[in-house]
């Protein structure tokens, strides 16, 4: 089987431009200067030591180290909960259970990742996910709309 030694030369250019690309592309992405720390000496030094108390991210309610879930909201709040099968559970539903009740954040990959997650999680039952979804963006939209009137 020949080669035509044109294509070879163009497979190789392409190659060679690619490579170029992302080098440059990584190059770049070195460059970028980093952002400060949101806090400084103090509080980090506050953070490590061993008085220091964990807090819910939901509620602020101090938890003991030991805990999976917070006392006052049920929160999961567990150091190892995404990686524990059952346990995961709570927290995948804690997250679909923001996107239907509470605030959240609104653009096209918050809402793309809702919308695929439920389909993936729900199958049949995504469709009544996606309403109660938009329902709950629609109601932050107006919220948001009164406010600034």
């Amino acid at each position: 089987m020949t080669r035509d030694p044109e294509r070879l030369v163009g497979e190789v250019a392409l190659a060679v431009l690619a490579f170029v690309l992302l080098w440059r592309a990584f190059v770049r992405a070195g460059q970028v200067p980093t952002s400060p720390d949101p806090w400084d000496k103090e509080i980090e030094k506050a953070m490590h030591e061993p008085e220091a108390v964990e807090v819910c991210h939901r509620c602020f309610d101090p938890v003991t180290p030991c805990s999976w879930f917070c006392e006052h909201c049920g929160c999961a709040v567990g150091p190892y909960n995404n990686l524990m099968p059952y346990i995961n559970v709570f927290s995948e539903g804690e997250v679909l259970r923001n996107g239907v009740n509470d605030k959240l954040r609104q653009n096209v990959l918050i809402v793309a990742g809702y919308l695929l997650v439920s389909l993936n999680l729900y199958l049949v039952f995504a469709p009544i996910y996606w309403i109660l979804l938009f329902r709950n963006l629609k109601r932050q939209k107006e919220s948001v709309e009164q406010s600034e009137n």
